[in-house]
C-alpha cells in the first residue's frame, strides 16, 4: 500500500474520523489527543512527516486560516522563482495543502 496520501483519500478519512468520533467515545479522545494516529486509524497510513493535524470540539462558530507563506515584494524574482515559473510546477510552498480544496464538511 502506498504512504502517499492522495486529496480522495484525506477527504474519506476526515469523513470517517468525524463519522466514527460521533459514536465511540474513546475513538473522539484519541482524536482531542492524538489526531495523527486516529488518521492513521482511519486510513491505514501515516501522515507525512511534519503534517499537524487538530481536532477540537465543537463549541461554536470557529474557522481556522492558513496563511500562504510571505513574499518578497522587492519586484525581483530569486533564481528558484525564476525556475519554477519557465518549468511551470508548483513550488511546493503550501506543504501539499493546494490538492485539497475543500472537505464538503459544514464549517459549524
Amino acid at each position: 500500500m502506498s504512504q502517499i496520501i492522495t486529496s480522495q483519500e484525506a477527504e474519506q478519512a476526515i469523513q470517517e474520523v468525524v463519522k466514527r468520533a460521533q459514536t465511540d467515545s474513546e475513538f473522539r479522545q484519541l482524536c482531542l489527543t492524538d489526531p495523527n494516529l486516529a488518521a492513521k486509524e482511519a486510513i491505514g497510513k501515516d501522515l507525512p512527516e511534519g503534517f499537524v493535524l487538530r481536532f477540537v470540539e465543537n463549541q461554536g462558530a470557529d474557522l481556522t486560516v492558513v496563511l500562504p507563506d510571505p513574499i518578497d515584494t522587492s519586484g525581483e524574482l530569486s533564481e528558484d522563482e525564476l525556475e519554477q515559473v519557465a518549468g511551470g510546477k508548483c513550488g511546493g510552498s503550501c506543504g501539499g495543502s493546494c490538492g485539497i480544496s475543500s472537505m464538503g464538511m459544514p464549517l459549524g
